[in-house]
């Protein structure tokens, strides 16, 4: 990790794993026009959000040492955020929900490092800086609210997924890359729309990731807090947004009270949303959190809890009763009176306990799948995992003998016994043993030539999770996308204009004043008239050093601007009265 980022103590936690979606920053790629994007954007939003934001907004900007108007350098705030517990990295745009999650489980902040394009400075569906570091940054300075963030990552990473769920990741993904890229055809945004909207009609039964990505989406990322009439935001998507954090305040949005049915709440990236869950405090959401964790099969298990992990087809893990942990991909399940009585992975599978991969039990002994009874022994109430020593012997479940064993359910396993594993309450929780059979009515389930059968012992299944129990026992480095970011070769007219931006920013800046802001001003009107922001910039300027004739003249140009594009109008007039108020406040 060292080679792509400046590391921490706390990025030195973090799972090998989560590297494969890190990358450097590039903070040389920004251009003028980018870093008057965040200026424009910081400073309309603080502007406003000083109003209807919570007040740990501004407390954090201050805290995370995110700068008004540079853009951020994150591995420069990370030397900040350590101090309240936090680190940041860069990725590529999307990254899978579970690994977004995971990231969070470590305190570490998942900032996209692309910047949205001047032509979507109000909203992009796409993850970008504004929305990542001047939206979710700041309010993690509140620790109860950074305590939620964490343990959210904790619960989402072990929410179970469907294969839906990955096909809607890649289509929302590839939305947003190719809705940032200049010159994308609107047929091939319009296929790419109907795609989700299609996807998202046709999921099924929701699965778990689904349900908790919903309960993210209506706090972390479009979250109100305070009372219904009179709330104040703290959602990242809001506070990035100049659009929406306006929009959200008015009657045209449904104020409702959060509860746990925002889980069953969906939404849609590429709309303003029609209503927004309000929170009393952060707490409420901790609270919420625990009651929707209550129903995971992190926490319940079950039969149901092993169907859900064969239905996502991927990676996952139950625990029984004794502690013991079976990592693989789940196949099938038998099932007796609505409990599991045999469970069977596919592929390499590892054992553990207490999230340590037993020795002698990983992916290269039971290379080919894994399989166990579960339960207890027919006509016997006692459990082989509650049972002493002493018990064992009188069972005949002891070292050298030969056993018949019936579970209720009807799965018999005959064999010899090898030895035993026990955990540290002295518990017995894996047995192994040779020339063994394992039958379950007329079908075999473990032959002798096999080898040796390990047999899990476990009355009952108490949880099960996405992903693996130890995470050095499998191979996680294995992400790959269908798509990715799209950088587009610069045309010979936006390199000059990126160069008049960058003569106004000097300028500003003090690096460099013998820049003539008039002939620039010209040189604008004349080669980019379409332009704006750089006007807006200009006029800040001309207005500061009080040369009201030159204010005046860019603004006649700006009316002039308007008429030509009335859907930036707003954005220029929003610009023009933040100056005017400034200079008048000063």
């Amino acid at each position: 990790m060292s080679a792509i980022i400046e590391s921490n103590e706390i990025l030195d936690r973090l799972p090998k794993h989560l590297s494969q979606f890190i990358k450097p920053q590039e903070y040389s790629d920004y251009s003028a026009i980018d870093q008057a994007v965040w200026r424009y954007v910081m400073r309309k939003n603080v502007d406003y959000l000083s109003k209807v934001a919570h007040s740990s907004y501004l407390e954090g900007l201050q805290k995370t040492g995110i700068s008004i108007d540079h853009i951020p350098n994150m591995y420069g705030m990370n030397r900040i955020l350590k101090e309240i517990g936090w680190a940041a990295v860069a990725v590529d745009g999307f990254i899978p929900p579970s690994a977004f999650m995971e990231f969070q489980a470590y305190n570490v902040l998942v900032i996209a490092s692309d910047i949205r394009q001047l032509e979507h400075i109000e909203y992009t569906p796409a993850p970008d800086i504004i929305h990542e570091g001047a939206g979710h940054a700041p309010i993690i300075a509140n620790p109860e609210y950074a305590e939620y963030l964490r343990r959210f990552g904790e619960i989402g990473c072990k929410a179970i997924s469907s294969g839906k769920d990955y096909e809607l990741y890649e289509a929302v993904r590839h939305l947003s890359i190719i809705k940032e890229a200049p010159g994308t055809p609107q047929n091939e945004i319009d296929e790419a729309e109907q795609k989700i909207e299609y996807l998202q009609k046709n999921m099924g039964e929701p699965s778990e990731m689904a349900l908790i990505r919903n309960l993210h989406w209506w706090t972390v990322e479009y979250g109100l807090i305070g009372e219904v009439d009179d709330p104040k935001i703290y959602g990242a998507g809001l506070l990035s947004s100049i659009g929406e954090s306006a929009w959200c305040m008015t009657d045209k949005v449904k104020k409702i009270p959060y509860t746990k049915e925002a889980t069953f709440t969906e939404f849609d990236i590429t709309k303003p949303q029609p209503q927004l869950f309000v929170t009393p405090d952060f707490a409420h959401l901790s609270l919420i959190l625990e009651e929707f964790a209550n129903t995971m099969a992190l926490r319940k298990g079950g039969l149901s809890g092993v169907k859900k992990l064969i239905t996502s087809k991927a990676l996952g893990t139950i625990e029984l009763s004794t502690g013991l942990q079976i990592s693989g991909i789940f196949n099938k399940v038998i099932e007796d009176d609505g409990k599991p009585v045999y469970i069977q992975t596919i592929g390499g599978t590892a054992l553990s306990y207490r999230e340590k991969e037993l020795v002698g039990h990983g992916t290269k002994t039971h290379v080919d799948g894994y399989g166990t009874t579960v339960g207890k022994l027919k006509g016997i109430n006692l459990a082989i995992e509650d049972m002493s020593p002493r018990d064992l012997d009188a069972y005949g479940i002891y070292e050298g003998k030969q056993v018949h064993l019936t579970f209720e359910g009807g799965v018999e396993v005959k064999g010899e016994i090898i030895t035993g594993t026990r955990n540290l309450q002295g518990k017995i929780i894996l047995i192994s043993f040779k020339n063994c059979t394992v039958l379950y009515k007329s079908e075999t389930l473990f032959k002798p030539e096999w080898g040796v059968y390990d047999m899990a012992v476990g009355k009952e299944i108490v949880s099960a999770f996405s992903g693996p129990a130890d995470l050095s026992s499998f191979d996680l480095m294995t992400h790959s996308t269908s798509s990715t970011t799209i950088k587009t070769k610069k045309s010979p007219k936006r390199k000059e204009l990126e160069m008049l931006y960058q003569q106004v920013r000097d300028f500003r800046e003090g690096t460099n004043q013998t820049i003539s802001r008039h002939k620039v001003f010209e040189q604008a009107v004349e080669n980019h008239p379409e332009d704006w922001l750089l006007n807006i910039e200009l006029f800040e300027l001309a207005s500061s050093n009080g040369d009201a004739d030159f204010a005046e003249e860019i603004k006649q140009h700006l009316e002039t601007v308007k008429q030509d594009r009335p859907e930036v109008g707003h954005l220029i007039d929003g610009g023009i009265s933040l100056i005017e108020s400034q200079k008048i406040a000063q």
